[in-house]
């Protein structure tokens, strides 16, 4: 793959539905190391994150189209292999962004969580997850988001206490009005019994001063 022509995406708009592409991989073992090696990059190559995610749900049965894909994702880091994280010095401020595709799997029909949370300009962390169960609808999707990235942010929130970093209060923010008025909404609605109680937590870290379009937290 290294004279491999470089491709500028690491998955195609659509995946293909050629029947030919839909039989077992011949060497799962070898699909199931490449893969492997390209989770611990995707460590400092978010880019590349959410197609990792979709080649590791297919470690225990590969098919040749998922060897097809893994393939594209070596040609588009052969044309982006200069690219990288680039930590700068900056002021020690929180900040995070969720989403979510909504029944994004054409299989199942499961959503995706997408979240990402800098500190001052510098990416710090991030994580693409498919989401354990289908979400009824796009609020949800965002909800569930919106539930995972405050997780991570309260634990950063507490590394950096022990630290002994002072941070002011952390803004969460999501695209979905729904979503966000759910969380501001101290009364159990019925339209989220069907979102599991774990999720919920969320509505306990909202603060009356948050931006209209984020969520903000303190401890």
């Amino acid at each position: 793959m290294t004279t491999c022509k470089p491709l500028a995406t690491p998955l195609p708009a659509k995946i293909p539905t050629d029947p030919s592409l839909q039989i077992p991989f011949s060497q799962p073992d070898f699909f199931r190391q490449l893969t492997g090696s390209l989770q611990y990059l995707s460590s400092t190559r978010p880019d590349i994150a959410f197609a990792v995610n979709k080649l590791c749900q297919h470690m225990h049965r590969p098919l040749l189209l998922h060897f097809q894909l893994l393939k594209r994702v070596l040609r588009y880091l052969q044309g982006t292999i200069d690219y990288g994280l680039f930590l700068q010095k900056t002021e020690l401020h929180l900040a995070a962004f969720s989403d979510s595709d909504w029944a994004g799997d054409q299989l199942d029909r499961k959503s995706t969580t997408g979240y990402c949370i800098y500190l001052g300009k510098a990416l710090i962390t991030w994580s693409v997850k498919k989401q354990s169960t289908v979400a009824r609808s796009s609020t949800e999707a965002e909800y569930r988001s919106l539930a995972a990235a405050a997780v991570d942010l309260i634990w950063l929130r507490r590394l950096c206490q022990d630290f002994h970093i002072s941070l002011d209060t952390t803004p969460l923010f999501c695209d979905n009005v729904s979503a966000m008025d759910i969380a501001s909404n101290p009364i159990f609605h019925t339209r989220t019994k069907h979102i599991e109680i774990d999720h919920h937590f969320i509505r306990d870290l909202y603060s009356s001063q948050a931006h209209p379009s984020s969520t903000c937290f303190d401890n």
